[in-house]
């Protein structure tokens, strides 16, 4: 075991013994500042800064506090990266493929199209390469990272026609999380739009594009979606298992006593359990309610994920010859995909097909 992770699964046992108790009394007060990719009125994505900041004002006793700062508050959703380079502030919060563009290598953080699911992605962070190569990558960034929530299988998202062929992708205006999904629906023909969550419901109602995705049912509701589309499709393939991640400044962790350290990392991984508990606990009831509602709620047309997959292993290829940070940790993290699914088909996946036969 590495001395990080150490340290994170000591902090893990201090939040499990202790409840959130105190545990710092002697270190001197730290302020920080988060900003987050996310707006306030989703609380779960959202809401993941929220769980570690209380996290980390209880287990030190007050004396180290995280301030919270929903996107557009200090800086845009999407300029969280350059304060936190810059050190404008000490951390963010948001999904490392936001920065695709500056690095193919920033997809690899948070998800792929076909890539993990929620928990093989874990797998890989905590015991395969993946965060030691994602910080690796970092580093030339002046972060560190830590894992902030995750989403699980997210949905496919909300249309104003149906799709019942590729042909009908082509020249579509979509609302896509990330560059690398764009580049693939490029390849099928849609147009990739990017813009964040706040102001997806505006650009479906005045029809400036034909679709868009977000997270899934509980978020998607509360964003209305279902008000100005009714096609609503499944799976988000090209999000397997969505990590957020807390970006934190260097320098600033660095200058850190080692108890503060252990606080950050015992704060994250509570708030990184916390989001995916949270939304398989939301998600049900508000598909059913989307259902009821007169959603249609339909599965992408198998040749569909067909022409989705192999445009997404083209621009994949491309990737390896325009970035070598991304040909290094995908290579890692495929290797240990074959793995995760190898073991999945047995037991995981099975045992799921015959449970959603059932009635219980």
């Amino acid at each position: 075991m590495n001395r990080r992770s150490a340290v994170r699964h000591a902090g893990i046992a201090a939040v499990l013994a202790t409840g959130l108790a105190p545990a710092v009394h002697a270190q001197a007060a730290v302020r920080w500042r988060l900003v987050s990719s996310f707006p306030p009125s989703l609380d779960t994505i959202y809401g993941g800064a929220g769980v570690f900041s209380k996290a980390v004002k209880a287990l030190s006793g007050g004396r180290f506090e995280v301030q919270v700062h929903g996107a557009g508050e200090l800086v845009p959703a999407f300029g969280v990266l350059d304060a936190v380079q810059g050190g404008t502030v000490e951390m963010a919060h948001t999904a490392p493929y936001y920065f695709y563009g500056r690095n193919q290598a920033f997809a690899l953080g948070s998800a792929i199209p076909f890539g993990f699911n929620a928990r093989q992605m874990n797998a890989w962070m905590l015991h395969g390469n993946g965060r030691r190569l994602m910080d690796d990558f970092y580093a030339g960034y002046n972060l560190v990272s830590f894992a902030a929530g995750n989403t699980g299988t997210q949905m496919g998202g909300w249309y104003l026609k149906e799709i019942r062929g590729v042909s009908d992708l082509k020249g579509m205006r979509m609302r896509l999380g990330g560059g690398l999904v764009g580049e693939v629906m490029a390849r099928l023909g849609a147009v990739p739009v990017d813009m964040p969550g706040g102001e997806i419901y505006q650009a479906l109602q005045q029809r400036s594009i034909d679709a868009a995705e977000w997270v899934g049912p509980y978020d998607d509701q509360k964003l209305g979606f279902h008000k100005v589309a009714p096609f609503y499709y499944y799976p988000g393939w090209w999000e397997g298992g969505l990590e957020l991640d807390f970006f934190v400044h260097r320098k600033a962790y660095d200058a850190l006593p080692a108890e503060y350290k252990a606080i950050v990392n015992a704060a994250s991984s509570l708030a990184h359990a916390d989001m995916l508990a949270k939304y398989d606990a939301l998600n049900p009831h508000a598909l059913k309610q989307l259902v009821m509602a007169k959603t249609r709620v339909l599965p992408f047309p198998t040749p569909v994920l067909e022409a989705a997959f192999r445009a997404a292993m083209d621009v994949f290829a491309h990737n390896d010859s325009r970035s070598p940070e991304w040909r290094k940790i995908y290579a890692d993290m495929r290797n240990f995909q074959r793995d995760q699914i190898f073991w999945f088909r047995f037991a995981e996946a099975r045992f799921d097909s015959f449970m959603s036969t059932q009635r219980v």
